[in-house]
């Protein structure tokens, strides 16, 4: 059983949370239901309900009241059991603080004046206080002003890194709910936090960054609750009476890095028996609007994985260069032992050039961490509140010999559960999706962002239009993404504008004021679709329809009579390869076709949403102008031969996948498109707008061949030119590093960027052959399409009803593949040159031999 998206139900800011379950194995479907719900000593039963739903059914009781704790059981009548399942075992959900009367906490932060132009040094807070009987329970919620870390008696609450992540604060600030019952004693106890500027007021943005974008305080907002053995409560929440004092930290930024001084530092400041280096003052309380305080809608940012270099390479006295082999997101954890004042430094970067750490496409994200040594013993150590974007790095001062074991790289991004795998016979395709897998990773840093190293990190609405159906198969990130979404609706403007990035910081001169795009303005309406088709969740759907109506809207007006998006700023398809290194958006392809082509594609899926949420007038308006639309596309843009006025391979892929020409003009422009590809040598040719599309135009319109020719190049530009230059992420650039080895001039040379990487849905669907056919994988279609000399993959995702996995292979005699249903899901396998065939939940072994002798 779980509630909602999250991974767990603890501090759930939902009052009738939904609930999810997954069938028994050799369940088949399901025909009825029972809940049985636990609270405060009663216990209630639904009795049998008929229905085959078991993905997010309704919350079966009254609504949860705040800090109310339940547990929720489920049993299933399947077709063929005279008697329902055995009992599922009991999931514990518990509502976190749902009304702003319950929280008595309010901001507390630093005492002493700082100026707010400067980079400030962080600050502690500490409280002390007595439990004088046994502890049933207790419960921390707690967010901050900045980034916080929480100690009690000198003990880490919680493993999440950069909370409470970023969003839009001035409507939503985020609150995290802890069990800390384990945390406290009988007697003395102290609760603490360390303090940081993060994105609240640290320096942040492209172009020298903007300080202060939120407020100038760096505050926690701390409600420690305590109930005792008697029922009894106790609650200490952050208030004048706490104290604070400048912490080890010297410096902390999101960009600059991290200084801390091991002198300043004991490791018992949040305990009964601390020394106390330094004085502590009363702290200058604040406030908060307790009504904008939210629950967490996924999972926090944690550490996934640890890697220890594959190189450690001495480059003069106490100066060393690691490779980590792989391009990651996350900073260093470094164990050493010196004489006190010894100062080690530690920078990263993506890539090296002539030898040395290639700092250029940093801009100004210094990325330097500086730990200077207490001489007090061996120290292990990482910075606490920044990230970077590195595979290699170089350290200075280092007293002695590093070795390999003294230092990891510790992989951080949000913790979504894995849930989509593809693997075939070329391991050039196989890097490829690892890249594509390595670069989602580094970006879900909270929010989906373009890249994870530079001074910009920012949350693009573009780069996550395009590459969301990629990323919802390989990780369940619903959760991360309906919270982000809910951010993009803040920030939309009154007349319906969609911002190029969210949360919006300030970004001149090219980004502010802020103007409509096409592409990027279209996450409005076609990320919640995705997300609605990928995990079934028609209330996502409803929720974001608002922003996706005020969007489409929009561009109506803008298009006017004509249907045409013909006038205004537009970025056009970003980054085609044939566009120079400083004006990324001059590409092959109009600007304005673009444009126009996405307006279609938008009113059509708004058109689609609002009949699957029984809107029916706003069904028949959409699906009307998004015809209109289509009509006047034609007219300006498609010859009546199939050829287009742009003659593009993005301006033939988005006429072909967005269904914007008649069934005489898709075979022309099928053709069109395979003699442009075969023209250029199967190198890519398209941007941000064409990359995700082009094989699937080309798949749709007869040319299988030409789509894997494009996907398997190894020339520039193409997706295997990077695996054959040591790519371990996807680059933002197809020229990133030029074939000679030096880097791109342009401005932004990122190497992980996972735009480009969209590739990876086509293959999850046509090479791997797994595609939903109905929301949350309810149908699937198993349908590989065999090609480029690739003689067997397997894919496997984890729908929400369970796995689903296709593993396919040719032999002498055709194809042979053996495939999974999810119990309580149906599904069709057609395999090349075979009838579809039917499948039930469970496994299937299917030959092409056999199914054409069948037929035959």
């Amino acid at each position: 059983m779980s509630f909602e998206h999250l991974p767990d139900g603890l501090g759930i800011g939902v009052a009738t949370p939904r609930l999810t379950w997954t069938l028994p194995s050799g369940a088949g479907r399901q025909e009825a239901y029972e809940l049985e719900l636990r609270r405060g000593g009663t216990t209630h039963r639904t009795g049998r309900v008929d229905s085959a739903d078991h993905l997010l059914a309704p919350w079966p009781g009254e609504p949860l009241t705040s800090r109310e704790r339940a547990a929720v059981r489920v049993r299933v009548w399947t077709p063929g059991a005279d008697e329902p399942s055995a009992w599922s075992e009991p999931s514990a959900v518990e509502a976190g603080l749902l009304a702003p009367a319950d929280w008595l906490a309010v901001p507390v932060g630093a005492g002493w004046d700082e100026d707010p132009e400067a980079q400030r040094r962080p600050a502690r807070v500490r409280r002390d206080f007595r439990l004088d009987r046994t502890v049933a329970h207790a419960r921390l919620y707690v967010t901050a002003h900045g980034l916080y870390e929480v100690e009690i008696n000198g003990r880490r609450v919680g493993d999440e890194i950069l909370a409470p992540g970023w969003t839009v604060y001035p409507h939503r600030l985020r609150y995290r709910t802890h069990d800390v019952t384990g945390h406290l004693t009988e007697g003395a106890n102290t609760v603490g936090a360390w303090l940081a500027d993060g994105w609240y007021r640290g320096k942040y943005g492209f172009d020298g960054g903007t300080r202060n974008i939120y407020g100038t305080d760096q505050s926690l907002l701390a409600q420690l609750e305590v109930t005792y053995d008697d029922g009894s409560t106790l609650v200490i929440a952050t208030d004048a009476t706490w104290s604070a004092a400048p912490g080890p930290l010297l410096t902390s930024g999101l960009y600059e890095g991290e200084t801390f001084d091991a002198r300043l530092h004991d490791p018992d400041w949040c305990t009964a028996h601390r020394t106390d280096p330094v004085e502590w003052t009363p702290v200058r309380t604040g406030s908060r609007d307790p009504g904008t305080l939210v629950a967490p809608l996924g999972p926090p940012v944690r550490c996934t994985e640890e890697i220890t270099p594959v190189a450690v390479t001495p480059a003069g006295e106490g100066r060393y260069l690691l490779d980590f082999g792989q391009n990651l997101v996350g900073r260093l954890r470094v164990t050493v032992d010196g004489p006190a004042g010894t100062t080690i430094t530690l920078r990263h970067a993506e890539v090296l050039q002539d030898g040395e750490l290639a700092t250029r496409p940093l801009r100004e994200a210094y990325s330097t961490d500086t730990l200077v040594l207490s001489g007090r013993g061996p120290l292990t150590w990482e910075p606490r509140f920044t990230l970077h974007g590195f595979r290699h790095a170089e350290v200075t001062g280092w007293p002695g010999e590093l070795t390999a074991d003294r230092v990891t790289a510790r992989v951080y991004h949000t913790d979504m559960r894995r849930t989509g795998w593809f693997e075939c016979s070329d391991p050039l395709v196989n890097r490829l999706h690892e890249n594509v897998v390595w670069s989602m990773r580094g970006n879900f840093v909270d929010l989906p962002t373009d890249c994870p190293q530079r001074d910009e990190r920012l949350g693009w609405t573009g780069d996550i239009q395009v590459f969301a159906p990629t990323a919802s198969y390989l990780y369940d990130c619903v959760g991360m993404l309906d919270s982000w979404l809910t951010d993009v609706g803040l920030e939309q403007f009154p007349d319906g504008t969609v911002p190029w990035y969210v949360p919006v910081i300030p970004g001149e001169p090219m980004w502010t004021p802020i103007h409509p795009g096409a592409a990027w303005g279209d996450v409005a309406t076609l990320t919640p679709w995705t997300l609605f088709r990928r995990f079934g969740d028609r209330e996502l759907l409803r929720r974001h329809y608002p922003m996706a109506k005020a969007w489409v809207d929009l561009v109506e007006r803008l298009a006017g009579p004509t249907r045409l998006w013909d006038t205004g700023f537009q970025l056009g398809d970003w980054l085609d390869p044939a566009a120079p290194p400083d004006d990324p958006a001059a590409g092959r392809t109009d600007r304005h076709l673009v444009a126009t082509a996405y307006f279609a594609h938008s009113a059509r899926h708004l058109a689609l949403a609002a009949a699957e949420l029984a809107y029916g007038a706003d069904a028949a308006r959409y699906a009307a102008l998004a015809d209109e639309v289509a009509d006047a596309f034609r007219r300006r843009y498609v010859l009546p031969s199939g050829r287009m006025t742009g003659d593009s391979a993005t301006a033939y892929a988005l006429a072909l996948a967005f269904g914007l020409l008649t069934p005489q003009q898709r075979g022309p422009a099928g053709d069109r498109l395979a003699a442009l590809v075969l023209a250029d040598d199967a190198r890519v040719s398209t941007g941000f707008v064409g990359t995700p599309l082009i094989c699937d135009a080309l798949t749709d319109t007869g040319h299988l061949d030409v789509a894997y020719r494009l996907l398997t190049q190894t020339e520039c530009p193409s997706w295997l030119y990077t695996v054959t230059m040591g790519a371990t992420t996807i680059w933002e650039r197809w020229d990133s590093m030029r074939p000679d080895g030096t880097l791109n001039p342009g401005g932004m040379t990122s190497f992980n960027h996972y735009a480009l990487g969209a590739v990876a849905d086509w293959l999850h669907r046509v090479v791997g052959g797994i595609t939903a056919t109905a929301p949350g994988y309810r149908h699937i279609a198993f349908r590989p399409r065999p090609g480029g000399g690739i003689s067997w993959a397997r894919t496997r995702h984890e729908t929400p009803y369970g796995t689903a996995s296709l593993s396919w292979e040719l032999t002498a005699t055709g194809v042979t593949a053996r495939i999974t249903v999810p119990e309580g899901c149906t599904a069709t396998a057609e395999l090349p040159g075979c009838a579809a065939v039917d499948l039930e939940p469970g496994e299937h072994v299917l030959h092409t031999a056999d199914l054409t002798a069948e037929a035959a």
